[in-house]
């Protein structure tokens, strides 16, 4: 009886292995037959791993003289939106590039449309929310009604800055507040570089707002209006395609991933974003 349950278990693994490669190598022959890429980034940005590779191999795709970028994120991570923004312009060298946005592309998710040829927003994509957030629970009173202390041995005055077990002195709060300006005005610096707009211009929206579609393309954030299939038509025009045949990267999740993704977004907190909220 004994060996019919460590076979059973060790069946169940190996077909959990096998399912979690089947489905983190992805499907290898979907990308062929196509000659204009799409990269979707969906939702909060946690990571950039699984979008800089499939930009990588878009770029490295002889093929494909174009890609879409579907954005539809309210952002999300400073360092993850930055590592895309990066692998955007590094691909815009060789490879035209559209960004087509969707119901939301704020924060973060307007930093990494920045880098591209042309942006493309519907009349009511939100978008916007140039702007920086760090937030910090603080657990001090709730511990102190459980009965539960907390000592802390550091090596320095601000090694536990942050901590949710005590409030921040008015020095940390500085601090903080020192590394958030900094990080909004690399963003600021990027909004001017890529939209070529004076920075005093977009300083005065750069306060956290949100903006419509239609806003932002009358302030020149954006460069025009319109649908997905909108963008699909400036890219065909941008490379001499009269009728764009999309290709899509395959599906990266593996069964690794499924497991351990949840768990370091939560040990990621709290961190430095680019988040509309």
């Amino acid at each position: 009886m004994k060996k019919i349950y460590i076979i059973i278990i060790v069946a169940v693994i190996s077909v959990a292995i096998i399912v979690g490669l089947i489905i983190g190598v992805g499907m290898k022959g979907y990308i062929g037959g196509g000659n204009v890429g799409v990269v979707e980034i969906d939702n909060i940005i946690h990571s950039s791993k699984v979008i800089v590779r499939d930009l990588k191999n878009f770029k490295e795709n002889p093929s494909i003289p174009a890609i879409i970028i579907r954005v539809d994120s309210p952002g999300g991570g400073v360092a993850a939106s930055q590592e895309i923004y990066e692998a955007i312009k590094t691909l815009k060298e060789e490879k035209k590039v559209v960004v087509s946005m969707g119901a939301v592309a704020a924060s973060g998710g307007y930093y990494v449309s920045l880098p591209a040829d042309v942006i493309v927003a519907n009349p009511g994509t939100i978008t916007g929310s140039i702007g920086v957030i760090m937030e910090f629970p603080v657990l001090e009173e709730l511990m102190k009604k459980l009965g539960i202390n907390f000592e802390v041995v550091k090596s320095k005055e601000h090694k536990d800055i942050g901590s949710p077990f005590r409030k921040m002195s008015e020095k940390e709060k500085k601090l903080l507040q020192d590394v958030v300006t900094d990080v909004y005005d690399q963003f600021v610096n990027a909004t001017c570089e890529n939209r070529k707009l004076p920075k005093d211009s977009i300083l005065k929206i750069a306060d956290g707002r949100i903006l419509t579609g239609r806003q932002a393309k009358n302030l020149g954030l954006v460069d025009t209006l319109g649908a997905f299939e909108d963008a699909v038509k400036i890219a065909g025009d941008l490379v001499g395609i009269e009728k764009p045949n999309l290709v899509y990267p395959p599906k990266h999740l593996s069964f690794i991933e499924l497991l351990v993704e949840p768990m370091e977004r939560l040990l990621l907190m709290p961190r430095l974003q680019y988040l509309w909220k």
